[in-house]
């Protein structure tokens, strides 16, 4: 089983993220689970989100404790005990102006989505930008299936914007400098 942990801030997207990236993998044909964990609902706490992929029916519904993925969207909640909650070969993708390098761990991909995101959306809304980050590194599910799945949850525009945002971050890829 595929687990992976997002931590963002409320308002952010990182249950809408978590859930979209569950539904790319049904429509791929994976059995998914997507589920927050907030203390008290307020825009800017910290929440996170946890998505399950695995080829087998998943009935585990508790937190995620040992990570495939960690997915950041506010650098503010990087802490390097996270690296600890990564299985081995696990990745940690962070969105951030820092480069790559200055986190002097292999593990770490960085990159700067919240000013694609600004520029794109106009709003630095980075929860599905920071997706392309993490396709290259796992071909098991797709930029059709992600589109699928944002398709299903974002109306027309909206959508569209964060596919092009999608593609800019593939395209540009990690913050190496």
């Amino acid at each position: 089983m595929k687990e992976i942990t997002w931590y963002g801030r409320g308002g952010q997207g990182a249950f809408t993220a978590s859930r979209i990236l569950g539904a790319a993998a049904t429509i791929k044909g994976f059995n998914a689970l997507a589920f927050p964990s907030f203390g008290p609902e307020r825009r800017g706490a910290p929440i996170r989100a946890f998505t399950k992929i695995s080829e087998e029916k998943i009935s585990d519904r508790s937190i995620v404790k040992q990570n495939d993925y960690i997915i950041i969207l506010d650098d503010s909640l990087f802490d390097k005990e996270l690296l600890k909650k990564l299985k081995p070969g696990g990745r940690l993708f962070i969105n951030t102006v820092k480069n790559q390098k200055q986190f002097g761990d292999e593990r770490i991909i960085a990159g700067d989505i919240s000013s694609l995101a600004k520029k794109i959306l106009n709003r630095p809304i980075v929860n599905i930008g920071i997706l392309g980050l993490l396709l290259p590194v796992d071909d098991e599910i797709g930029i059709e299936e992600i589109y699928s799945a944002i398709d299903g949850y974002m109306p027309g525009k909206i959508a569209q914007k964060n596919k092009r945002l999608l593609e800019k971050v593939i395209e540009e890829g990690v913050t190496k400098e």
